[in-house]
């Protein structure tokens, strides 16, 4: 426009470079169809008009002129209007934007730093008032300046049609002689023009009227909206979101124990949270969302906060909402775009689904009904005989197999622990044996810095995961998988009816010898179970990112017999690869198993093998020393011819000996 308002100034200054000037008046017409006005689309119309206005310019730019009194009424007045009245508007209106909208900031940073632990109401009450000022006064504001931005498409228009309208003009009644170039085509031309801007002045004087309307009845229902923390009756909480976007405060570290917040424009695009700062062209990524964990935390001196953790827990990020409602808005959408919800057809109708099954999931299971319906006054309750009549129908009797089934698998009045308590922390007589001693630190890849050695650094297997435990309760049953699908269900309908989101993530570590779970953090051993003891796993049927196992142990309620235990958890999405491995880990613990005993069987026929060698070479020794007793009686049995001097032949005293073994020796021969 600057160059437009240039081009006809010199038109007016400058007679004698006429010609020049309306040729850069041409060919900045001709450049208009390159322009790209964010507010503006695609106006073919307005193009093929200004090519038409460039072409008939530049036929008359050689032979025109014009008085200076009909350019400045006729040419240069309406682009001084626009110029110097319309675009100085916009900058107004953008400068008083830019101050609603710091205030709204400030007033915003002040409502977050309220205190969860020392309520003031009165500063409260003035925090809120102040918010509810600032955010008012912004939409005003914007709607203001929008609407202004709005019309200034159609001044636009105006500011540059009206211009070269009155040149033309000012031409036809300057140039008497041009009639020739000036035909009644462009008359016809010029004429159309005109009833143009007749047209659009009035379609921007109904659009204008409209908008005003639109103002008013939008201040009118945005009243409620102006409140930081709407009432939630009003504003229901929607748990079927696949997308959101919003402003949010992200706690960023700034040393050991000190952090700041820093308030920026978030949005989720497909799987991915993007982050936007104030004046950023676009948004960038905060955090890949695919199969992550949100929850939400008790934080500092902040309310409405949660957490989310990558899949690989490798990353994590603390964010802050505005209020109660966005908090649960968020965590939903976010849990819903973890589930991959937003890949299928109709995402919404798929989450509207899935939170369906979440509310069937908590309805109790008959036996607890049954429970339930027994503690019941008897006024309230169902007559005892048609429960049990023996000519129900089908159905109640599918039923009461049912609640059967059931009670077989869970035991009843089984408490639900949701927190992991490790038998340093607590002493439980079936839980300290079968978990063995927590509280130890240990590494993960199975080296041990300290002198002693680790049960499993000979382990073949180390597998690590990342879980979160769900929670634990006491089974009857074993030996069927249904165990396990019924106690998840039973855990997360009792997590839904106390609204605990809280849980608790460590390091599975599967060996040969035992499952471990250690502290992420410090690499302590949590809890630790003897594989031989883990009897039954199995996954979700539905959702694979659960599983879970029953482990069986001495004591638990009652110390005469053996009970069992199902621990549920949640995994990134690894739940049959967690499965696979402990499976895998069983057949290499059997193995071993099976090895060791040939090699104790063989060892035990080697030493069988050795000891009858033994025992054949003592047998040798003795049948040895036997052949030389019998050799020495014999020569000491001879006839002893007594010498003439009356001497005599005397045995030593080791030939004597040699003979009462020999007679020893005899004397064994004859027993055996």
């Amino acid at each position: 426009m600057n160059q437009l308002y240039q081009a006809m100034h010199r038109i007016y200054d400058a007679q004698n470079e006429l010609s020049a000037a309306t040729h850069l008046t041409s060919k900045l017409l001709k450049e208009y169809e390159k322009q790209r006005f964010p507010l503006g689309g695609d106006d073919e119309v307005m193009s093929s008009t200004l090519q038409q206005f460039s072409k008939v310019i530049d036929e008359l730019s050689s032979c025109h002129a014009v008085l200076s009194t009909q350019l400045a009424d006729a040419m240069m007045f309406p682009i001084t209007q626009f110029k110097e009245r319309d675009l100085k508007e916009i900058l107004t209106l953008k400068e008083v934007f830019q101050i609603a909208s710091n205030d709204h900031d400030a007033a915003i940073h002040r409502y977050s730093r309220l205190s969860k632990k020392r309520e003031n109401d009165k500063a409260k009450y003035e925090v809120t008032e102040d918010v509810y000022t600032s955010r008012k006064k912004q939409h005003q504001t914007m709607m203001h300046y929008f609407c202004s931005l709005n019309t200034l498409q159609y001044k636009k228009k105006i500011a540059l049609l009206e211009p070269l309208l009155g040149y033309m003009q000012a031409q036809i009644s300057f140039f008497k002689m041009g009639s020739e170039n000036l035909n009644e085509q462009l008359e016809e031309f010029l004429t159309n023009i005109g009833t143009s801007v007749q047209n659009v002045r009035r379609e921007m004087d109904s659009d204008v009227e409209t908008m005003q309307q639109t103002i008013e009845d939008l201040e009118i229902a945005s009243d409620p909206l102006y409140v930081p923390d709407p009432d939630p009756t009003k504003f229901p909480v929607n748990r079927n979101l696949t997308r959101k976007a919003g402003y949010l405060n992200a706690r960023n570290k700034t040393g050991l124990v000190s952090s700041t917040w820093d308030r920026q424009f978030y949005f989720t695009q497909g799987g991915n949270l993007m982050s936007q700062a104030r004046g950023d062209v676009a948004g960038g990524l905060a955090m890949d969302i695919d199969n992550c964990s949100v929850m939400a935390v008790d934080c500092e001196d902040r309310r409405y906060c949660f957490q989310i953790t990558s899949f690989d827990g490798k990353k994590s990020s603390i964010l802050q909402a505005e209020s109660k409602k966005d908090h649960e808005e968020w965590i939903c959408t976010i849990n819903n775009i973890s589930k991959q919800i937003y890949l299928s057809e109709n995402p919404e109708e798929t989450a509207a689904r899935v939170n369906q099954s979440a509310l069937e999931a908590v309805t109790p299971s008959p036996s607890f009904q049954q429970r339930h319906e027994s503690l019941r006054p008897v006024g309230q309750s169902r007559p005892s005989t048609a429960r049990t009549s023996s000519s129900g129908s089908l159905g109640s009797e599918s039923t009461n197999l049912a609640a059967l089934s059931l009670d077989s698998l869970v035991a009843p009045d089984t408490p639900i622990q949701f927190d992991i308590i490790s038998p340093v922390s607590e002493d439980q007589p079936g839980q300290g044996k079968a978990s063995g001693q927590g509280g130890r630190r240990t590494n993960p890849f199975g080296e041990s810095g300290g002198g002693t050695k680790s049960e499993t650094e000979d382990s073949i297997l180390h597998q690590l995961f990342i879980v979160r435990f769900l929670g634990s309760m006491e089974v009857k049953s074993d030996d069927n998988p249904d165990v396990v699908y019924e106690t998840m269900r039973q855990i997360l309908a009792a997590r839904a009816i106390h609204n605990i989101f809280r849980m608790t993530e460590s390091h599975l570590l599967v060996t040969c010898d035992c499952l471990k779970l250690i502290d992420p953090q410090t690499q302590v051993t949590r809890l630790t179970f003897p594989l031989p003891s883990v009897v039954l796993y199995a996954t979700h049927q539905e959702n694979k990112r659960l599983f879970g196992f029953v482990l069986r142990t001495s004591g638990g309620r009652s110390e005469s017999h053996l009970s069992s235990v199902c621990y549920i958890f949640e995994s990134n999405n690894e739940g049959e690869k967690i499965c696979d491995s402990v499976g895998l880990a069983k057949q290499i613990a059997l193995h071993a198993e099976l090895d060791r005993r040939a090699s104790e069987k063989q060892k035990e026929i080697e030493r069988v093998k050795e000891k009858q060698q033994k025992e054949l070479s003592k047998q040798k020794q003795i049948e040895k020393d036997l052949e030389e007793q019998s050799r020495l009686i014999a020569a000491s049995s001879r006839p002893n011819q007594a010498s003439s001097e009356g001497q005599f032949v005397v045995l030593s005293s080791s030939q004597s000996e040699e003979s009462d073994l020999g007679e020893e020796g005899k004397k064994r021969e004859s027993e055996a």
